[in-house]
């Protein structure tokens, strides 16, 4: 009976007629506590003449009925108990119920003994009066509740088939306290239908707010199959980076959506916690271990001094100029060409910058004048370099501008830091100056040759206060200017294909912040001339990044978004090094951090190579210029680009 009941309502309430019904005018719903209490009034009489009792003598029973009704009328008007809407009743709607129903008890029995007094006559027993009030109060209180439940348990019932069935990782305060807000905010956008509970000992057969405890015993996708879910919010904390990592990939390679929420404590709004639940990002799928710095030591070098960094309105650059910032340096220079960046970046800093001097540079740093004037004025005692051109394809098509900015930009500020005597220069490198099969390439490990051979020059020729050269390279950088997660994110954005160069082709990864933490590191420790490469973890399948990418989207891979492949580019290879063949490693005390010994080649014979470079490059002849980086790199072989004739001999 019980069931066909349910089924019935079910049916009515799935209605689109019935779904679409809007809130009740107040007045049927004051026409409707009235009914009950007429109710309550008859159920009263009916108890009070079952009683087997000597009765006082009463009014009329209409008389009784319409006092009665006329008294919690007026009470219902005076609290405006009709006012609020019945499905979403709250605990303070019960209180002015109660106040109301009391309110009219009260009054009716200063009504019933004014009759006993000055008629000996009476409107009903006391007894009855408290039985009505009792019975009328319940009545109310339950209709609202029937009300609410209805609305709440079977008119969402199409709602949820829109919801996302999801199922909680975790069994504890905060989990439970994810499953209450999702399960009473407004709109809602999670339907939570189970826990999962990570200590398979604990919990046995239990449940939290009606809503049963999974023990894992099986594979997470198991689980979430079993309960039919469409995703996972993990919400257990005591998980390590690793445990999570591998939940997450389980969930994407079946094709659930997977979900992190914050602590209790760091909830930004208390009513709207799905607005905090976030998907992964790629970055926080790296299987690497987290970064730990020498942070007294960068501090002790840093601190009260000034400090240039070129580029300082890129991706790498911009987030130097953050990290800086918290080792409490006198002055932070930042030079960039791009004027809006610029300007955006020191808008946003200008509010943690606290007592630190921000000064903004608009210059080139292929103009040697402007930046001696900024030298000159400024006096850096560290220098972070990490200007340059770096889209391999854009830079073959343009091989002199890629000598003009990350060659001759270079060799400015090598020597102006040396004319200057700065303390230190650090250059950000890349892992495609290694065996370099790009102009791009190329054009950094040129860079780095004269910076590591001026560094040796200055050492051998013994002059005092030297500066000291140190190189940092490392691989791709995710959420870089120009890396492939901002391309694959539009590219999901609007629905595909996304573009992959070759099947096979791999790369090394590592976030912005943990690039610069490593630089800043390497800067620190570095005595000068030494080339520093960052351990950059697995090397990653471009082709996986793609799918595991298009999963965190919330899409399957070759089904929503397709995969397209359009070939290698000019200049790309499948795979990037970090060392060249001849090369060795030294480790340092930092295990992220390694020091690769590369043959360094005298500094008056590259000097004299580079201005050869340099009058080859104001020709604006490819060929030429890339034959000149040819000969002062002759590991610089092209791959998929017109100048691999230049390699046969």
């Amino acid at each position: 009976m019980r069931d066909f009941v349910f089924k019935f309502l079910r049916k009515i309430i799935s209605t689109k007629r019935f779904q679409n019904i809007g809130y009740l005018p107040r007045w049927i719903i004051f026409t409707i506590d009235v009914f009950i209490v007429l109710i309550a009034c008859l159920i009263t009489q009916i108890i009070i003449h079952s009683l087997n009792v000597k009765l006082y003598p009463t009014l009329n029973v209409y008389i009784q009925y319409a006092i009665v009704i006329l008294v919690n009328a007026i009470s219902f008007i005076f609290f405006k108990t009709y006012s609020g809407i019945i499905r979403h009743s709250t605990f303070i709607d019960g209180v002015k119920l109660l106040v109301a129903t009391t309110t009219s008890y009260l009054g009716l029995m200063i009504v019933n003994y004014s009759l006993q007094i000055f008629r000996k006559d009476r409107l009903l027993l006391s007894t009855g009066l408290f039985i009505t009030y009792v019975i009328s109060f319940l009545l109310l209180f339950l209709f609202r509740i029937l009300v609410k439940n209805i609305f709440e348990t079977y008119l969402q019932i199409s709602d949820t088939n829109q919801l996302v069935k999801a199922v909680i990782y975790g069994a504890d305060a905060n989990a439970i306290s994810v499953a209450n807000a999702l399960k009473t905010e407004k709109p809602s956008r999670f339907n939570v239908i189970a826990f999962v509970n990570k200590f398979k000992q604990d919990k046995t057969n239990k449940s939290i707010l009606n809503l049963p405890i999974i023990n894992q015993t099986k594979g997470i996708h198991v689980i979430l199959k079993s309960v039919n879910a469409e995703a996972l919010i993990i919400a257990e904390k005591s998980l390590t980076k690793e445990e999570t990592i591998k939940l997450v990939e389980e969930c994407l390679e079946y094709n659930f959506k997977v979900f992190t929420v914050p602590l209790i404590t760091n909830w930004e709004d208390q009513n709207q916690i799905s607005n905090q639940l976030k998907n992964f990002a790629i970055e926080d799928l790296l299987e690497r271990e987290p970064i730990v710095l020498d942070d007294n030591k960068i501090s002790n070098q840093i601190k009260g001094k000034i400090v240039m960094i070129t580029g300082g309105a890129g991706s790498i650059g911009s987030e130097i100029v953050r990290q800086v910032i918290n080792f409490s340096p006198n002055k932070i220079i930042i030079l960039d060409q791009a004027e809006s960046p610029l300007h955006s970046l020191q808008l946003e800093i200008s509010e943690q910058s606290n007592d630190i001097k921000i000064i903004t540079v608009l210059a080139d740093i292929k103009d040697y004048d402007a930046l001696e004037m900024v030298f000159e004025k400024f006096k850096p005692d560290f220098v972070y370099h990490a200007a340059a051109y770096k889209h391999v394809p854009l830079i073959e098509e343009n091989p002199s501008q890629a000598i003009f900015t990350n060659v001759i930009g270079t060799k400015n500020l090598a020597d102006l830091s040396k004319k200057y005597l700065v303390e230190k220069f650090v250059m950000v490198s890349t892992d495609k100056a290694v065996n370099p099969s790009s102009v791009m390439g190329a054009s950094k490990r040129i860079a780095e040759k004269y910076v590591q051979s001026l560094h040796y020059h200055l050492v051998n020729t013994t002059q005092k206060n030297a500066t000291k050269f140190i190189t940092t390279r490392f691989g791709n950088v995710l959420g870089s200017n120009g890396s492939i997660v901002p391309l694959f994110t539009k590219q999901i954005q609007e629905g595909g294909p996304i573009t992959i160069t070759h099947p096979e082709i791999i790369r090394y990864f590592m976030t912005i912040p943990e690039a610069c933490q490593l630089v800043l590191e390497a800067g620190a420790m570095g005595n000068g001339g030494e080339i520093f490469i960052f351990d950059m973890g697995k090397p990653v399948k471009i082709i996986d990044f793609a799918k595991k990418m298009i999963r965190l989207a919330g899409f399957i891979p070759d089904k929503d978004i397709n995969i397209k492949i359009i070939g290698l580019r000019p200049g790309e290879k499948l795979y990037e090094e970090l060392l060249n063949d001849s090369s060795k490693t030294l480790p340092t005390y930092n295990n992220k951090i390694m020091i690769s010994q590369d043959i360094c080649d005298d500094f008056e014979d590259v000097k004299d190579l580079v201005a050869e470079l340099i009058n080859i490059t104001k020709k604006y002849s490819n060929l030429e210029v890339v034959a000149q980086m040819k000969k002062i790199v002759p590991e610089f072989k092209s791959m998929n680009s017109e100048y691999q004739i230049l390699d046969i001999k």
